[in-house]
């Protein structure tokens, strides 16, 4: 979701000493050791992949060894697509120079570059995935907060129980379930539409993880099975056992020790409020600020509670959630899930759980050791354990026997000395300023949804991607790079891939639907040339075949050798002003949404991508929503997200008007007559 902002401009240094042939052993070194990695992936998943030949139903890594390698695309191939995909958005002097810089680059220095590729590829179980994990994410010095970490969101108009402790008491219970059944392997193997195996080595630091700060780099501290979960509240940090005589404290058991720290007066202590706003500010002081002030003494102790705890839990004190009858209730709902008060989530952890006093809540996530897929498999398992397995007595508790007896949480203790604090402020007033500057819309599209597009014999995805660009061009009246978020899972550690979705095909629908001349019948035609366009563009970036991941590290192992590419350096360094990311749902098993058709997820979202341009996250939601989150920041005055979304409301109706004599022509067949209590309904 949010991996476009890093992609821009991103830089990094190399420091191998000695001439080329040192430079070359840089990158061999660099490739061994991505194959080092790979291997014990592989070993770490023996002992589950031994367990498919122990019983007929397929667990999660049954597949996982017979998953093919990512392929390394051909130069040729990529640069023909890369040429492609810029030409609607240059004029015929840009996209001259572009050849020019293209064709260079295919013939004095490809070769060599794509040679180390494809030996990385032999080597490696995945070519990019090490890579993107490190430059991307892990060597950006950038606050996280908001521009790395993403959100997802509760039911939108169901809450199981108003009561905090109890629902929290649920939630954390199941995610013990959740990592129990990952752990164990236990899990249904991913599936694309249902059949295609996907890759699940993500899923294996989705709990007792944190990202560690460091000064050039940070990097993923995944531990085996934690014991302990830490709760922030008003200020202060607790320690909270999970297990109690070799089990799983119970939902109920759960929801007393949070009650007593919701009812916990004590205040916090000197520094302790605005502690993790450490993990919301600039990375170098904070990497600084933890070896000099808690390498040691009470306070390593305590930060080592915090980052070894399976994940960590915030109690907020502010009601959140969608309320029809509030206005902006989803915006709001928004950014305290993706940057709260900026010292209220621990934005290092895997992903910091969000209770809130009214029964909502939502999820942070760090977005370096997965993808928002990879979350929302298990924020879906959650939700429907919760509601439907779970569930609450009819005053709200959780079921069970309340055991009063367990060992109260304890709380963490600091010693923060004044320049340590001083160093906590700086980091919360900068997190402060990117948060204040969050200008956030969400949603909720109920005109029509999916079941309707279908009847359009149009991919869902198309249509709103097509819309998304006639809703940009109308706010800002150009063309720009588009980035959407495409899953490469299908192949052994497979993470994203970018589909370009402002093509020439998509420009061209869109001049016709801005023509007062063009006819219906022109703009449907050009829009359905668009959205195959579309479609197979996808399609490919699905089946690695892909522009952007192949540049990408076509440019990392130009900076290993020293070679300087101006082709690569324009093209890393190209602005997304539109970054588009959907949602998908994909346990359709686990809720009837025809049964239960309120109990749908309200989707997640990321931050602003560009200074002056939108982030824009969408869930399909059934046959008939769909909701958008939209980003961007107040300091631009070319962007206003609301205003956005009333574009993208008028983009979504113009086109499908567009159909309206196809789809009347099938209402006409499907009509019918009927009397009911007399009266005649059409």
């Amino acid at each position: 979701m949010a991996e476009a902002h890093q992609a821009v401009g991103f830089q990094f240094t190399v420091r191998p000493d000695g001439v080329d042939f040192k430079l070359s052993q840089e990158v061999i070194k660099n490739i061994y050791l991505s194959g080092v990695t790979a291997w014990k992936k592989k070993a770490i998943q023996f002992k589950c992949l031994v367990k498919m030949f122990s019983g007929r139903r397929p667990l999660l890594y049954s597949f996982q060894a017979s998953l093919p390698r990512l392929p390394v695309p051909s130069v040729d191939d990529t640069i023909h697509r890369y040429l492609e995909s810029v030409r609607p958005l240059l004029d015929n002097e840009q996209y001259n120079k572009m050849e020019l810089l293209a064709s260079d680059f295919k013939e004095n220095k490809a070769a060599q570059l794509q040679r180390c590729l494809i030996l990385k590829s032999w080597w490696a179980t995945n070519y990019v995935s090490d890579w993107w994990e490190e430059y991307i994410y892990l060597r950006g010095r950038s606050p996280i907060m908001v521009n790395s970490n993403f959100y997802i969101m509760d039911l939108l108009y169901v809450t199981p129980t108003h009561r905090q402790a109890a629902r929290a008491g649920n939630v954390v219970h199941a995610m013990l379930q959740y990592r129990r059944k990952l752990e164990r392997g236990e899990l249904a193997p991913l599936r694309a539409l249902g059949t295609v195996p996907m890759c699940s080595t993500q899923m294996e630091r989705m709990f007792n993880t944190t990202r560690i700060p460091g000064i050039e780099t940070d990097f993923v501290q995944h531990l085996t099975d934690r014991k302990h979960l830490v709760v922030f509240h008003k200020g202060r940090f607790f320690q909270v056992w999970l297990y109690t005589g070799g089990r799983h404290l119970l939902p109920s058991e759960l929801e007393t020790q949070f009650q007593r720290i919701l009812n916990d007066t004590s205040e916090p202590q000197p520094g302790e409020l605005k502690l993790a706003a450490l993990t919301a500010g600039y990375r170098v002081p904070w990497a600084q600020a933890r070896i000099k002030y808690f390498s040691q003494g009470i306070n390593k102790v305590s930060l080592d509670a915090i980052e070894s705890a399976a994940f960590f839990l915030t109690l907020d004190d502010e009601p959140q959630g969608y309320d029809p009858a509030k206005t902006n209730s989803l915006d709001s709902y928004a950014k305290s899930l993706l940057h709260g008060k900026c010292y209220d989530r621990w934005f290092d952890k895997s992903f910091t759980l969000i209770s809130y006093p009214n029964g909502k809540m939502g999820v942070n996530v760090e977005h370096s050791w997965a993808d928002a897929p990879i979350v929302g498999h298990m924020w879906e398992y959650i939700l429907s354990t919760d509601c439907f397995h779970l569930g609450y007595t009819e005053e709200g508790h959780c079921k069970g026997d309340v055991n009063k007896n367990l060992p109260h949480p304890t709380r963490i203790q600091w010693q923060i000395p004044n320049e340590c604090q001083n160093v906590i402020e700086t980091s919360y007033l900068s997190a402060k300023q990117i948060a204040d500057d969050v200008d956030f819309h969400g949603y909720l599209f109920a005109e029509f949804g999916k079941g309707l597009i279908k009847k359009c014999r149009t991919s869902p995805d198309a249509f709103i991607q097509l819309a998304l660009q006639l809703a940009q061009f109308r706010d800002q009246r150009v063309f720009c790079l588009t980035y959407e978020s495409s899953m490469t899972r299908m192949f052994r550690d497979g993470r994203t891939e970018t589909v370009r979705s402002c093509t020439s095909e998509a420009v061209a629908f869109v001049r016709a639907m801005e023509d007062a001349g063009a006819t219906n019948a022109q703009r449907l035609a050009l829009f359905r040339k668009a959205a195959e366009k579309h479609q197979n563009m996808y399609r490919l970036a699905m089946t690695g075949s892909g522009i952007d991941r192949h540049l990408f590290c076509l440019y990392i192992v130009s900076k290993y050798l020293g070679v300087d590419s101006p082709f690569l350096t324009k093209v890393l360094s190209e602005p997304w002003k539109l970054s588009t990311s959907q949602t998908p749902q994909q346990q359709l098993n686990l809720v009837d949404i025809n049964k239960f058709p309120k109990y749908v997820c309200g989707g997640g979202g990321f931050g602003p991508v560009a200074d002056d341009g939108y982030g824009v996250s969408y869930i399909i939601v059934g046959e008939n929503l769909i909701t958008f989150h939209i980003s961007s920041k107040f300091s631009s005055p070319d962007t206003d997200s609301y205003r956005f979304g009333q574009h993208i409301q008028k983009a979504m109706l113009d086109i499908q008007a567009l159909f309206k004599p196809e789809n009347d022509k099938t209402a006409q067949n499907a009509k019918y007559v009927h009397l009911e209590n007399g009266k005649k309904h059409i």
